[in-house]
């Protein structure tokens, strides 16, 4: 298991590895495009070339792009749908330009349109996007807290979206601990991180779980809410970190920090790679 962050781009996507060096990280997250909206600066071949360069540089083994926020495949509004295709295919292939191992994304809310019809959306979303890709760049769907109707947030459904997918053999998952507590998926006990990764492997396949972003809580358990929190400060306690990195069965994981970004960060990356250390009287 590998350590990461979501860091900062800003002058050149090939400043993030030494921005992730910094605190500390092994792996990290970006974004390639401004997360709010606006138009993407081009990955020329220099600009991957940099990229790759730096990561080399700097030791950061993985890199990992998060899709922008505004997306939404199960909107009502096929303007806001056709734009949300258009941009995580572009992604990928950004991604696949850049060496990234993947890109995760939320699929969106279905407020407007109601469950089953969100889901059919989401699932004629995924269709298009992944029609004629053949990057490197693996597609992410991310667990979300489920507030409002955003889709993603059951291992269920997410499964639906996995295997009523064409190609769903190039679809992964990004789980999230925030978003899964918050969803109503306890991992605070040996036992209860247990059940949930049996009910995953069940329902999607550990073998679909690639990366998981590493969050504490503000809110109590099955509260539908996304709110990230310093480790060891919210809802969740560092035990439930401690028994998540010494857990057999997800020890393939890459695990990304998406906590608060100030001084913490660097003692954070500390903090896990200490409970790593502690492996082999757990495992």
């Amino acid at each position: 298991m590998l350590f990461g962050a979501h860091v900062s781009s800003a002058g050149g996507l090939w400043n993030a590895p030494k921005n992730a060096a910094e605190i500390g990280c092994e792996v990290l997250q970006l974004f390639s495009r401004p997360p709010q909206g606006g138009k993407p600066k081009p990955i020329t071949k220099k600009v991957a070339e940099q990229f790759k360069e730096k990561m080399k540089k700097y030791s950061i083994q993985q890199a990992y792009i998060h899709a922008p926020y505004f997306i939404n495949l199960a909107s009502s509004n096929e303007r806001i749908r056709h734009s949300s295709v258009v941009i995580l295919r572009e992604e990928l292939e950004r991604g696949s330009l850049l060496g990234c191992k993947a890109m995760m994304f939320h699929p969106g809310s279905a407020k407007d349109v109601g469950q089953e019809e969100g889901e059919s959306l989401v699932i004629e979303g995924l269709n298009t996007i992944l029609d004629g890709y053949e990057g490197s760049c693996q597609l992410l769907i991310e667990i979300s807290a489920g507030a409002g109707m955003v889709m993603g947030d059951t291992f269920e459904e997410l499964a639906r979206f996995i295997h009523q997918t064409k190609q769903a053999e190039k679809i992964g998952i990004c789980f999230d601990t925030q978003h899964a507590f918050a969803s109503g998926y306890d991992i605070r006990t040996q036992e209860g991180l247990d059940r949930v990764l049996a009910q995953f492997d069940e329902k999607i396949g550990l073998k679909r779980l690639i990366a998981s972003h590493c969050n504490d809580s503000k809110v109590d358990l099955g509260t539908h809410k996304d709110r990230h929190e310093h480790l060891g400060e919210g809802f969740m306690g560092l035990e439930t970190f401690k028994q998540f990195i010494h857990h057999p069965k997800i020890q393939h994981l890459d695990l990304i920090l998406e906590t608060p970004i100030d001084e913490q960060r660097k003692k954070e990356m500390e903090l896990l790679k200490s409970f790593r250390l502690e492996i082999q009287k757990y495992v």
